[in-house]
């Protein structure tokens, strides 16, 4: 049986994380802003930014809605973040 590193320890997932905050930023939200947008306390964003908490395909839609960015654009950010990010490591 193949051993799978857990996703929170890996490369990928920092990306994902930065590229959460940075969208947060571009669209010109505080996380009490981002956090009222989605209907959650404060600590909730927070704690998506930090990698406390694991999110689902629907909770990353519902961000996405949030930040005013579709779903599809978000994930070609991020494959073109890891494509950066392999080209950079290589």
């Amino acid at each position: 049986m193949r051993y799978v590193e857990k996703s929170v320890y890996r490369d990928e997932n920092l990306i994902l994380l930065r590229l959460l905050k940075q969208c947060r930023v571009e669209a010109g939200m505080t996380q009490a802003a981002f956090a009222q947008a989605l209907e959650r306390p404060q600590s909730f964003a927070s704690d998506i930014e930090r990698g406390l908490r694991r999110l689902d395909l629907v909770q990353l839609r519902d961000i996405c809605e949030a930040l005013n960015i579709s779903l599809v654009e978000f994930v070609q950010r991020f494959e073109n973040e890891l494509a950066l990010s392999n080209r950079a490591g290589e």
